[in-house]
């Protein structure tokens, strides 16, 4: 039996053979086309962190619309827990599958390395996206923003809003994913290098969850007197931390900044818990992302600057690194984040 006929009958089969110690919360999600040629469709198999939270769906979604415009088949399957193991359980689900490019974006990198030469020592084309795996056989990152870009971006938002001077905390995610952490380590260069008024006080770490976030804040709260400022780093942490200065009756006194979307944090935004949000447009992440993989799969060279699409503009490409970049941060406010539904 012929490699795509067996992936035939792997796809046929995945719900039984992958997902069954999985709830059917993150059954896995498959959208494209066959093309009009009659072959078999590239499938292009995306592992976020965590399903069902508004960051990974608005991938996801992006995804699903680069699969429909190219012709290619859109696997979408995540833990319902930031595990890394449940996480792992899912790639090699994928494996087994043979699906044509496996896209991870890994909650512990280290542990998914392995993972990722099994996927390539099978034929699989591997590659990494939101967070990197670094020390990986990886072939291509899909980054969205740069720590440079992104750390500076958070802490001039914070620092503007606390008045330029003020104790501060950081409430992450995952303690083990590296873009989360160069976003840390940029923040305290920043600080140190410009904003000597500013002085951080503790780093937590909420996993991927919002109410564990907003109760970190609260206590960060209640053990500094004088905090005024709290980074919620990612997408569940973000709103968590607004939640608890909301929840204090402390709008104004403590000011809070982070990386949720924009239909998370508009109530927030709007009311005045959270001053900043910075992100970027995840939904075009998601399409760049699916748009890569089909790149991949056909064996293109990635030329250092392009545009993907008329939404898509001005994308990078370091061969030397593998690192492929979406562009600038967004930065949304109270003025602008109805604009945005994702």
């Amino acid at each position: 039996m012929s490699r795509k006929h067996l992936k035939m009958a792997a796809v046929l089969a995945v719900g039984a053979l992958a997902l069954s110690a999985c709830t059917s919360k993150n059954e896995s999600s498959s959208v494209g086309s066959t093309p009009a040629s009659g072959g078999e469709a590239v499938t292009v198999a995306f592992v976020p962190k965590l399903q069902g939270i508004p960051y990974f769906e608005a991938m996801n979604a992006g995804g699903q619309k680069a699969a429909e415009e190219l012709g290619i088949e859109w696997l979408y399957q995540g833990p319902t827990t930031a595990d890394a193991a449940a996480q792992s359980e899912i790639v090699r689900a994928f494996i087994q599958q043979k699906v044509d490019v496996l896209v991870v974006a890994p909650n512990d990198p280290d542990s998914m390395a392995p993972l990722l030469q099994e996927a390539q020592d099978a034929g699989i084309r591997v590659a990494t996206s939101d967070t990197d795996a670094p020390n990986s056989v990886r072939e291509l990152f899909v980054n969205q923003t740069t720590p440079e870009n992104h750390g500076r971006a958070l802490a001039e938002s914070l620092t503007g809003a606390m008045g330029g001077a003020g104790e501060f905390a950081i409430v992450s995610c995952s303690e083990t994913a590296s873009n989360l952490n160069s976003y840390i380590e940029e923040i305290n260069k920043v600080m140190a290098a410009d904003f000597p008024g500013i002085t951080l006080v503790d780093t937590v770490y909420a996993g991927e969850d919002q109410a564990k976030a907003a109760s970190m804040a609260t206590d960060l709260m209640n053990a500094h007197p004088d905090l005024t400022g709290i980074v919620g780093l990612c997408s569940a942490a973000a709103p968590g931390v607004a939640q608890a200065v909301r929840d204090a009756g402390r709008i104004g006194e403590v000011f809070t900044v982070g990386g949720g979307t924009p239909t998370a944090m508009a109530p927030y935004l709007l009311d005045g818990s959270s001053s900043a949000s910075v992100l970027w447009d995840v939904e075009n992440l998601g399409y760049l992302t699916a748009w890569a993989g089909s790149e991949l799969a056909a064996d293109t060279a990635f030329e250092s600057a392009f545009d993907v699409n008329s939404d898509i503009t001005g994308v990078t490409y370091d061969a030397a690194t593998k690192i492929m970049l979406l562009g600038d941060p967004l930065v949304f406010t109270k003025d602008n984040v109805e604009q945005f539904d994702y």
